[in-house]
């Protein structure tokens, strides 16, 4: 085990991607985007072939470079990425790794007049950017989306919202059941809140700008909320409303909006639920043992899609004994098995 980068038996082709989408948001994040796109051992040597398109996005803090993240005595997910396709353990695919970093932290994928369009982002300009310029298979039936935390969000809300583009799905851990992994930390955020910022968020982020993040215990769990509220709860004028007051108790209306993008009460709506029952492949899991409770999540979602009609045979539950963290040896896992149900 080499502590240091592996040669890839494929290649990953760093591009940065300017969106026009993104210019001119309204947190002043970058427009150009690094985007990274894997292609398999043979893409070179078989002109003629087509293969079909796997998108990996990211949790909430994660931006593409920390990918190459390296723990003692294991190896990124990019690494065991390749290592699937170079031993021959399911078909070849494209995978796709996606940037949607905020200055918040993340966006959820989401469109949000807060943080900026996310999600139009990654379906209306970076799908169609890797279909023109490499060789996939073009059509949702041939094309998935796989994530962890909130990158598992990510990879169930996308395809419910967008059936058109996107056949499968694989969610790690990913943020589902608004009402047991948000609503419990309410009046724990609250506190903070009101003992550090006078029950300000403005106060907040304010100081959170003012020094090097991650040096106050204040400084992940209300940036957090704040960027959850950015991508559930804002107004069309950027208003950010928090789904809680100063006792922690939720704000019914806010609430509702929030709820409104949880995975699990999602398919209760006819578009959705056609939509789930479109996929090709659902792949869910998550850790027994996980701090935010998002293996209930995971549960809550696959009695959600079994209840809309989705087949077992195109659906794989698990879970693990591992908490939330280093459970990126689970990614190659759902890799191959979208790749084997992708393929053509």
């Amino acid at each position: 085990m080499l502590p240091w980068s592996a040669d890839l038996a494929g290649r990953i082709d760093e591009h940065e991607f300017t969106s026009e989408l993104l210019s001119g948001n309204p947190l002043g994040d970058p427009h150009r985007r690094p985007l990274w796109v894997y292609v398999p051992p043979g893409y070179d040597d078989e002109p003629d072939r087509r293969y079909p398109a796997v998108y990996v996005i990211q949790g909430y803090t994660g931006y593409l470079p920390m990918w190459r993240n390296h723990t003692p005595w294991r190896q990124p997910f990019p690494e065991l990425a390749d290592q699937v396709f170079a031993r021959g353990e399911a078909p070849p695919v494209i995978v796709v790794y996606v940037d949607a970093w905020t200055a918040l932290g993340g966006s959820q994928y989401l469109d949000s007049p807060a943080t900026g369009p996310y999600h139009s982002y990654l379906c209306d300009e970076i799908v169609p950017w890797v279909d023109a310029h490499y060789r996939t298979l073009p059509d949702r039936d041939h094309r998935g989306i796989s994530g962890k935390s909130s990158g598992g969000y990510g990879a169930m809300i996308t395809p419910m919202l967008r059936p058109d583009l996107f056949g499968a799905l694989a969610t790690h851990a990913g943020d589902a059941l608004f009402e047991v992994c948000y609503r419990p930390g309410f009046p724990t955020l609250a506190r903070l809140l009101r003992d550090s910022f006078d029950g300000s968020i403005e106060k907040f982020l304010a100081d959170f700008r003012g020094h090097l993040a991650g040096t106050k215990e204040t400084d992940f769990p209300l940036i957090e909320i704040y960027g959850y509220s950015s991508a559930y709860s804002a107004d069309d004028d950027g208003t950010v409303h928090l789904p809680f007051d100063d006792t922690g108790a939720v704000v019914p209306e806010v609430w509702e909006r929030w709820l409104e993008r949880d995975p699990v009460l999602m398919p209760r709506r006819p578009e959705y639920a056609e939509a789930l029952r479109s996929m090709r492949a659902v792949w869910i899991d998550a850790g027994t043992k996980d701090e935010y409770h998002l293996d209930l999540g995971a549960q809550a979602f696959r009695r959600a899609v079994e209840a809309v009609g989705v087949k077992d045979d195109a659906v794989h539950f698990e879970l693990f004994e591992a908490g939330h963290g280093a459970i990126e040896y689970r990614y190659p896992l759902s890799l191959a098995w979208l790749a084997e149900r992708l393929s053509p």
